[in-house]
């Protein structure tokens, strides 16, 4: 049995000498619960009194020291697989590195934020509201009837007989004043949807800003400065705007607002097709039944509204041709912004 012993020694020995990867299958071959060693170890039972102590401490050592083979040879395989990691994964820390594509604001946004900052510079704040709306805030409420041609499914999109994607922002006006007591001085952006097909100035997503004031002693005076000193802040300090009579249900008097070209400065060019002007936005007084619907006295309270597409304006800024190419996601269009 000694000689057996010896023998497993040298084999274990002679295995983990030439071994270049997992050492476990070793490790069972001998010493697990059916390996070598083990084997022999339950046979000392057919061995003498005298002879089992000695073979015993013999089995013994033969076990520390194939244990200790093994604990050596696997931090040597280990080390040697850390070795050959930092040579296969080695980087050159001279080489320049690749600096990270940095992305920018879109132009909508740009221009969202532009705008959001002018009227914040003149005491309005920004309100928001939901995107799907109830018939009541978007038509109802803003004096808009049944029979008006803007709730005819071709052009709004319907959800429920109650419920549809809001066509404008103004509903977050409504909500404003129900909630709110004048003074009221705010702004609404916000994605809109009408049921338009896509060219090059039609979309059936689109972004809006209004606004809305509210006080006593609110006249059209009013308006206009503010719509001035808009177009000033976003156009440049020469622009000049133009009141044209017009008509929406929840404003009287109404106005569509045109800005003076500033390409040509009003002499006519191909940005403003020659007529010296670019119309921009909507506005007008509130009207009495909205002030009332929202539980605002008329009589004591007056104000003015006003609203305007945030591509037109960003597209007028830019003289862009097409609205397409706001939603396209080319960077060679998005590169020059």
């Amino acid at each position: 049995m000694k000689e057996t012993l010896e023998k497993i020694k040298a084999a274990a020995m002679a295995e983990l000498s030439s071994a270049d990867a997992d050492i476990e299958q070793i490790r069972v071959r001998y010493l697990g619960k059916k390996g070598e060693l083990t084997a022999v170890l339950r046979g000392m039972g057919q061995l003498t009194p005298e002879e089992r102590p000695v073979v015993g401490q013999l089995a013994n050592e033969v076990r520390a020291a194939i244990e200790a083979a093994i604990t050596e040879k696997s931090k040597e395989l280990k080390e040697k697989a850390l070795n050959d990691r930092l040579v296969r994964e080695r980087l050159d820390v001279t080489m320049p590195g690749k600096a990270p594509r940095m992305g920018h604001q879109h132009p909508l946004t740009a221009a969202q934020r532009e705008m959001e900052n002018i009227f914040i510079g003149m005491g309005f704040e920004i309100a928001e509201g939901p995107e799907v709306e109830y018939d009541y805030y978007n038509f109802q409420a803003l004096n808009i009837p049944e029979n008006h041609p803007a709730r005819d499914t071709q052009d709004t999109f319907y959800i429920t007989d109650n419920i549809l994607l809001r066509s404008q922002t103004s509903p977050v006006q409504v909500r404003v004043m129900e909630h709110k007591k004048p003074p009221i001085r705010v702004i609404s952006p916000g994605r809109v949807y009408r049921s338009d097909a896509l060219d090059a100035t039609h979309s059936p997503l689109f972004h809006q800003m209004e606004g809305l004031v509210v006080d006593k002693g609110i006249t059209m005076s009013d308006l206009k400065g503010t719509l001035e000193t808009f177009a000033r802040k976003m156009f440049g300090e020469s622009t000049e705007i133009r009141f044209s009579p017009h008509h929406f249900p929840y404003t009287e008097p109404s106005a569509e607002v045109d800005v003076s070209c500033f390409v040509c400065g009003g002499k006519g060019c191909r940005v403003c097709k020659g007529e010296g002007w670019i119309e921009i936005l909507g506005a007008g007084m509130v009207h009495p039944f909205v002030l009332s619907n929202c539980g605002i006295d008329p009589e004591v309270y007056s104000g003015f509204a006003f609203g305007m597409g945030l591509e037109r304006v960003t597209m007028t800024s830019y003289v862009i041709d097409d609205i397409r190419l706001f939603y396209e996601n080319d960077e060679r269009f998005l590169k020059q912004f």
